[in-house]
């Protein structure tokens, strides 16, 4: 019995660019036409919007099964039919095209080793798969970027190559000669023209319906320019929609922007309005869709926000605000006949539905699970040897200054280990690239790259100690209008084993680890490297209570702090630090955990308090803005002309798996009487302060 299926689809087709067209899983019976929809409303500005999970239980992997234990390896494009079905782009190391129905339940369409393949089902191979786009027909459009070439999945589910080499270049003319380099996003017309972002050529490319192979805008160097085709310039173009007009929008993704090309390729930028502190919205845009009516959906990878945004160039963020909103690798969305958002998170291996709230709040997943497991396990540092010891200079959540006087600037968010100007760098773990702009700040102290979820940073990508380009293969020298090179192109999909050289440390003199997605780093610590030992106590230098203008209670009596009863909520403050083994005897590093107890005067512990209270772990990096909640005044390094760092902690707030909550002691919860407040000070290899951890107080 035939049914008809409505659509609005993969990477921003709209539904009046498709009110009357059709698609199908592969395999199934071909639809037949029915009339028109009515015209849809307009689409709300500013709405409501909650996160939802459709399908991933946030560890990476591959599993088939049920929406919740789903298992992703890297989930980037998406496409969706009328009847509900996702289609996935799961790269990393599964290399599949995968769907999830209606029900939530997960299977595989096509893909089997890491490769070139054509062929029926699991008999045809990918090479990191990524933009998705489904045309009139049912037919599946597949941006497969590790082989440079776009590939077809039939209705049936045949794999075949519509255009592209398998080599990395830059040709048009018939499909089997035409090159591309590293495309990511595809997109469908309704006329059956597949627009390609060609990423890595920085142009948008054209495939026409009897194959052959066009440019429809852009130059021979990334740049960032408006104007006639030949002359507009793109820098890493990563993700497309295609409005009702037929006009192309582009997630033009370095160049932190939107832009419109028209038909004659003609390209300009979408002006948004900055921000109250005066800066750009866009990050680094890698995830586009668009309404029948013409709004914009953009997912930027390194602020976690999906923005909704006006012609006019007013915005709003719908969701991210919140920690616990948080996408950490937005990829890929596309949108159903009611305005819900489907997008991919790369970074967390999930696949989540953004919607109107609802009147209960759905409790929201996302993020990477806890359990996701750590990347390897062999213990190798990044410097050589790899399997010895070196010095460690910082741990994350620690306090660090902006360099003009604020010493409580941001919280640091990896693991530094010392080595010389010019040494080289080397990768820990074997590692593929996931984000399409996977380098940056060339030249710069901050410079790094990111390897799947390690990112090495303070070093020179690519480049020997002379600043010599290393393995152009996977480094490719951008050079800009004068010929100099100008950046370091990592391209998605690169594979890199343990022990290859990413670059040289730069005049920072160390390697900063950081491991997890932006927004979710955990403790790189957790690694484990080989001669990595820590069997010092930490050491608590002060214990402080200050009052609601964070001035410390002085006044004591017969050698205990005086608290008044009636004293508002007051602040335990702890000034402590770390060592390990074998570093430099003036290197002090922050520490894991903190808490505090209540004991009576004969040293029990009171009800509620019969273990410490651990209100600070550092599992995950807290968001920078949590910096003054987490260190009290004083805290950080070069305070008052000192060298010396001082980690000042506010126990009575919390952070926990990178959230943070603010909260005070009420002297009042207690009676009258003599107590002792005791600090609980760890690092990560389990040592706990002893000495100077208990502050006598008298409760008045």
């Amino acid at each position: 019995m035939n049914r008809t299926i409505w659509i609005w689809v993969a990477i921003g087709l709209t539904a009046a660019a498709l009110a009357a067209t059709f698609v199908i899983e592969p395999g199934a019976p071909r639809a037949l036409l029915n009339a028109a929809k009515p015209a849809p409303a307009p689409t709300p500005f500013g709405w409501n919007a909650q996160l939802e999970l459709i399908a991933g239980d946030g560890v990476r992997g591959l599993r088939n099964a049920t929406a919740a234990q789903a298992r992703f390896a890297d989930p980037f494009g998406l496409a969706r039919s009328g009847n509900g079905t996702l289609y996935l782009a799961d790269a990393g190391d599964n290399n599949l095209i995968r769907l999830i129905r209606a029900d939530g339940s997960v299977a595989t369409v096509a893909g089997s080793i890491e490769g070139f393949a054509d062929g029926a089902g699991t008999k045809a191979a990918f090479n990191t798969p990524s933009g998705l786009a489904l045309d009139s027909l049912g037919n599946l459009y597949v941006a497969d970027t590790g082989n440079h070439a776009i590939r077809k999945i039939s209705r049936q589910g045949v794999v075949s190559t519509l255009a592209g080499t398998g080599v990395a270049g830059y040709r048009d003319g018939p499909g089997a000669q035409a090159q591309f380099n590293g495309p990511i996003g595809v997109a469908v017309s309704q006329a059956g023209r597949v627009f390609v972002a060609d990423t890595y050529n920085d142009r948008i490319r054209v495939i026409e319906p009897d194959g052959t192979v066009g440019t429809l805008a852009g130059g021979e160097r990334p740049g960032d320019s408006d104007g006639a085709a030949a002359i507009a310039r793109f820098d890493t173009p990563t993700a497309l929609a295609i409005d009702a007009q037929g006009i192309v929008w582009v997630a033009d993704t370095r160049n932190r922007a939107i832009r419109r090309v028209e038909p004659d390729g003609d390209v300009s930028t979408l002006n948004l309005l900055p921000t109250v502190e005066g800066d750009n919205p866009l990050s680094r845009p890698t995830a586009l869709a668009i309404t029948h009516d013409g709004l914009i959906y953009a997912g930027d990878m390194s602020t976690g926000l999906v923005l909704q945004i006006r012609a006019d160039g007013n915005w709003v963020a719908l969701t991210g605000n919140a920690q616990e909103q948080r996408l950490s690798l937005p990829a890929a969305m596309t949108l159903d006949a009611d305005g819900a958002i489907y997008l991919t998170d790369a970074g967390s291996y999930r696949v989540h539905r953004i919607a109107p709230a609802a009147t209960q709040p759905i409790v929201t997943v996302a993020g990477p699970s806890p359990l996701d497991p750590l990347p390897f396990t062999a213990g190798r540092w990044p410097l050589h040897p790899q399997d010895a010891w070196h010095e460690v200079v910082g741990t994350l959540g620690e306090v660090r200054g902006d360099g003009r006087g604020e010493s409580r600037h941001h919280l640091h968010g990896g693991f530094d280990i010392r080595g010389d100007i010019g040494q080289q760098v080397l990768a820990i773990a074997d590692a593929k690239t996931s984000n399409p702009s996977s380098s940056w700040g060339y030249g710069s102290l901050g410079e790094g790259a990111s390897l799947d979820t390690i990112s090495y940073i303070h070093m020179r990508v690519g480049r020997n100690g002379k600043g010599e380009p290393i393995d152009t293969a996977r480094f490719q020298p951008i050079a800009g209008d004068d010929g100099k090179t100008e950046r370091m192109r990592l391209r998605r999909g690169t594979r890199f084993k343990a022990g290859d050289v990413l670059g040289t440390i730069n005049p920072m003199a160390h390697v900063h680890l950081a491991l997890g997605s932006n927004g979710y780093e955990r403790n790189a610590v957790t690694l484990g490297f080989t001669g990595y030992a820590d069997h010092y106590a930490p050491r608590i230098e002060r214990i402080q209570l200050l009052d609601a203008l964070e001035q410390p209670l002085a006044q004591k009596e017969q050698g205990r702090l005086l608290v008044s009863r009636g004293q508002p909520g007051v602040q335990i403050v702890v000034e402590a630090w770390d060592q390990v083994d074998d570093n430099l005897a003036r290197r002090r590093l922050g520490l894991y955990t903190l808490g505090y107890q209540w004991l009576d005067a004969a040293g029990k512990p009171l009800a509620g308090y019969e273990q410490p209270r651990m209100n600070i772990e550092f599992d995950r990096k807290p968001p920078d803005d949590a910096t003054k909640v987490l260190y009290a005044a004083d805290s950080g390094i070069t305070v008052h002309g000192s060298a010396i760092t001082r980690f000042r902690y506010v126990l009575t707030n919390t952070v926990r798996n990178g959230k943070v909550a603010t909260g005070l002691w009420l002297p009042n919860e207690l009676p009258a009487g003599d107590y002792t407040l005791r600090i609980s000070a760890r690092d990560y290899s389990g040592n706990e302060a002893v000495a100077g951890r208990d502050l006598a107080i008298r409760l008045r």
